[in-house]
């Protein structure tokens, strides 16, 4: 709300690109969105659909040209910014920043994540040409409000079907906002508010990692310490399993003794659960044992996932352990 008074004040006078890290989920689509918004599209041409690199070159050549004094400002609001630190080397940050830290043009870049780690997740080259202006937004709601708002959103109609049950309802609120009710538990209780604080705060790809097989949580411990190793460098299904092989050479345990087939089966488990994707540009003739993948998870959530993990191996909690530090 605040960015967009804001934007409304000046918006005469800009031109405004909006971006979702949701929708634009490559640097591919993101460019083709930012050309449509700046109406470049008569003048690209059918370069429009040609390579990445030629759309960019122009697209960095047409906010290059001219100078302060007489281009119109360009602004680049990036919604769900964490979710484009995600693209393929930050090609599309980078180059957006660089721009907008030259001298050549007025172009600003405003990035809106809920996310306080996002610095840790940028490349170097990008973090170097970053601003480091950051403005933390938190609510002004005091303790009263929060509780007319909770009780304004549960509280049911005076025209609900069981009068005595709504009665009864709206005076359980006037205590607790929170709600985890059903027909055995009409009742809210401080048990509730406890529980409720707990799943709002869960993270979601943390969560899937509960339900992971151990041989799963393998893989995806394995393909934390390839990415540590290579500096963030993609991996293949191949090197992921001379990874685990390493480590189930080490344990000598023949639970962990799992055919080739198997372990791909579980590989591609992880790529339908959007734990890891395929990069960008890569040909479909590849061996699907030979396509680079990069990991959708980092160390905080892997780390949370295991201490949670029910019944976890002790060796490989260990294993973890050392393939996170």
């Amino acid at each position: 709300m605040l960015l967009h008074d804001a934007l409304k004040e000046i918006k005469e006078n800009t031109l405004q690109v909006h971006l979702n890290g949701l929708l634009q989920t490559n640097d591919r689509i993101a460019l083709k969105e930012i050309t449509r918004q700046l109406q470049l599209e008569n003048v690209v041409g059918d370069r429009v659909f040609g390579s990445f690199a030629e759309n960019l070159a122009f697209l960095l050549e047409a906010l290059k040209t001219g100078d302060r004094a007489s281009s119109c400002p360009v602004i680049f609001l990036l919604d769900e910014f964490d979710l484009f630190a995600h693209h393929k080397n930050q090609t599309l940050l980078y180059n957006l920043f660089d721009v907008a830290q030259s001298a050549q043009a007025p172009v600003a870049v405003i990035g809106l994540t809920c996310r306080l780690d996002i610095m840790e997740l940028l490349e170097k080259r990008v973090k170097s040409r970053f601003s480091h202006r950051q403005i933390h937004l938190l609510n002004a709601f005091s303790f009263s409000d929060y509780q007319d708002v909770c009780k304004d959103l549960l509280s049911l109609a005076p025209g609900f079907p069981d009068a005595q049950f709504s009665e009864e309802w709206n005076s359980n609120l006037q205590h607790l906002a929170l709600c985890r009710v059903n027909v055995s538990h009409p009742h809210l209780n401080a048990a509730d508010f406890v529980e409720a604080s707990r799943l709002r705060s869960l993270d979601s790809k943390a969560n899937i990692l509960h339900g992971l097989s151990v041989l799963e949580m393998c893989l995806v411990i394995a393909m934390k310490h390839l990415q540590d190793v290579y500096s963030g460098e993609p991996f293949n299904f191949q090197m992921v399993h001379n990874e685990f092989q390493k480590f189930v050479q080490r344990k000598a345990h023949s639970v962990y003794n799992f055919e080739k087939p198997v372990i791909l089966k579980a590989f591609e488990h992880l790529q339908q659960m959007e734990l890891i994707r395929p990069m960008e540009g890569l040909s479909v003739r590849t061996q699907k044992e030979y396509r680079l993948m990069k990991l959708l998870l980092d160390n905080s959530q892997i780390s949370e996932a295991l201490q949670k993990y029910p019944n976890c191996p002790t060796d490989v909690r260990q294993w973890a352990n050392y393939a996170l530090t």
